[in-house]
């Protein structure tokens, strides 16, 4: 039996695997990020994720009726663009966002570290930080007051937002129903397109079951795939739920 011929298919199909659960590599700005989906991904879909609020070509958002916040009541007024697998959940993978860096120091001489650092001294952070399939329009007071709060299933039957079901409670979040496979989907895209991030075992089993509970609709696959487009990646876990329905 020749191994090289078996070897080769199995080394080609290790390869394509690698190649198909890639992240973005694209576009290592956050900033060019916001503008590809505000005029390429979202122009003619302007809803937030988490509540459904309908949001123009200049950003302002279009609060839904019985919507109430008591905080960062201006953000309220504007969409902002939300990492749905908070940039604080991989950033801590980098020694630039934990330690900070020789090179990370302010004009007064002042050290730094978090985000800034990581943004400023690893590419393959800005990456990750920049890729659209983790970016969603959210209500800027939304977005706020998610923070960078895990998402959980809450005991507590009270929205914060008043028709708007995200509740928020000791440092968790729990969305509304209708954003969850979203979520879901996003999260084990993050998990399996970068080594550099990886769910706990709690959080895994709630996004599987988030996943089945909430099927792809007909715009998270056309959104998918014009990030794909843009990006030069594909959400595989997006792609595979739209294709096993048809969409």
């Amino acid at each position: 039996m020749n191994l090289l011929k078996i070897g080769l298919p199995l080394f080609l199909l290790a390869l394509s695997s690698t190649a198909i659960a890639a992240g973005n590599t694209s576009n290592d700005s956050f900033n060019k990020a916001k503008k590809m989906l505000e005029r390429e991904v979202y122009q003619d879909h302007r809803v937030t994720i988490y509540c459904g609020a309908k949001f123009d070509a200049k950003k302002n958002i279009e609060a839904p009726t019985g919507f109430v916040t008591s905080k960062y009541i201006k953000r309220a007024k504007r969409v902002e663009w939300e990492h749905v697998v908070p940039a604080e959940n991989f950033g801590r993978a980098f020694s630039e966002w934990r330690d900070g860096h020789k090179s990370c120091v302010d004009n007064k001489g002042k050290s730094f570290k978090g985000r800034k650092c990581a943004e400023k001294m690893n590419t393959e952070y800005r990456y990750m930080q920049a890729d659209m399939h983790n970016l969603f329009p959210a209500i800027g007071a939304v977005n706020a007051l998610r923070s960078n709060y895990n998402f959980t299933m809450l005991p507590s039957a009270v929205s914060d937002f008043g028709s708007c079901d995200m509740r928020i409670d000791d440092r968790k979040a729990q969305p509304p129903i209708a954003a969850r496979g979203v979520i879901a989907r996003t999260y084990m895209y993050m998990e399996q397109a970068y080594p550099k991030y990886k769910m706990s075992k709690q959080q895994s089993q709630l996004m599987q079951v988030w996943d089945k509970q909430d099927p792809v609709s007909r715009w998270e696959c056309k959104r998918s795939k014009r990030i794909g487009n843009l990006q030069s990646n594909v959400n595989t876990v997006v792609d595979s739920r739209c294709k096993s329905l048809g969409l």
